[in-house]
């Protein structure tokens, strides 16, 4: 069936963790905003949830540091923070360990990356899911690209990465939903944690559902870093998405609210499922074989 939904969303631990230190106008807007995702991921009755996300040395260190890794497991165990400080109970959530080795054995003839069968959910997987799959009932599949150290992975190889992605989704039988989770300006851990910078923000979700590949590419590090600080270097996760819907229609922003009690702007948007050309598959000799549409004339 391939890729059913596209869409971003943020993932601050504030989101959970400091919820009830925000004035209760902006708690109804972040809840009504994910709400709103959830109901659109729902519509899409997705099998598996690919969630490409930036993890914070939770399994990642500066002795093994991949640009891209996968999930590779029937089961995951999260959250790695301190339930109570992130306000989300401890429990497995389901994997689909065949699902993730075909998008591997897919994404290998294209793009050098990690895989794991141990992987430990930190808030930049389940805060997304606390909002959008709270009973934890679709598997899930998860992709980090790293964001923490450098050097980073060049934001043209996050797309051509996302690229990829979506042609090793599009290649399985289940119906699959593609979220990116991260942030945009954000300074966690600093002296400026709590400082939104709204007008970038704005301005990377306007070139992002507008799906302006050489605008969301002409972002240079050093201008991240200086408008929207180190948590900004995971508009890569951002972008990967971007990539996998593929152009042509514009995306649709549910929501941006920033909010210094969450240290974050919050934000969900989702792009059109459109086709993005003939799907394909792999020799076992390495190699792109053309996969017959079904539904062409003969």
């Amino acid at each position: 069936m391939g890729v059913v939904f596209l869409g971003i969303m943020s993932h601050a631990p504030g989101l959970t963790g400091r919820i009830g230190q925000a004035p209760a106008a902006d708690r109804e807007a972040v809840f009504e905003g994910f709400a709103q995702m959830r109901a659109r991921l729902e519509v899409a009755r997705p099998d598996l949830l690919v969630v490409v996300a930036a993890e914070h040395f939770a399994n990642f260190f500066m002795d093994n540091m991949p640009a891209y890794a996968l999930g590779m497991a029937d089961r995951y165990e999260g959250p790695i923070e301190d339930e109570q400080w992130l306000r989300i109970p401890r429990t497995v959530v389901p994997g689909n360990a065949a699902a993730s080795r075909a998008i591997i054995q897919h994404l290998i003839h294209e793009v050098d990356l990690a895989y794991c069968e141990e992987w430990k959910f930190d808030h930049g997987i389940m805060v997304p899911l606390h909002y959008l799959t709270p009973d934890y009932d679709v598997p899930i599949v998860p992709v980090n690209i790293n964001c923490q150290q450098p050097p980073f992975t060049p934001l043209a190889r996050a797309w051509a990465f996302g690229q990829a992605l979506r042609r090793a989704c599009d290649a399985l039988p289940q119906r699959v939903a593609l979220l990116g989770t991260g942030g945009i300006s954000h300074w966690p851990g600093s002296t400026q944690m709590g400082r939104i910078n709204e007008d970038f923000d704005r301005e990377f979700l306007r070139r992002w559902t507008c799906n302006d590949r050489d605008a969301l590419l002409a972002y240079a590090d050093e201008e991240v870093l200086r408008e929207a600080g180190h948590g900004g270097i995971e508009i890569r996760t951002l972008v990967a998405i971007a990539a996998a819907a593929g152009g042509g229609s514009p995306g649709e922003l549910l929501f941006y609210h920033g909010t210094p009690a969450f240290s974050i702007g919050s934000c969900a948007a989702v792009m059109p499922v459109l086709p993005t050309g003939p799907a394909r598959a792999f020799s076992r000799e390495g190699g792109h074989v053309a996969v017959p549409d079904p539904e062409a004339p003969v």
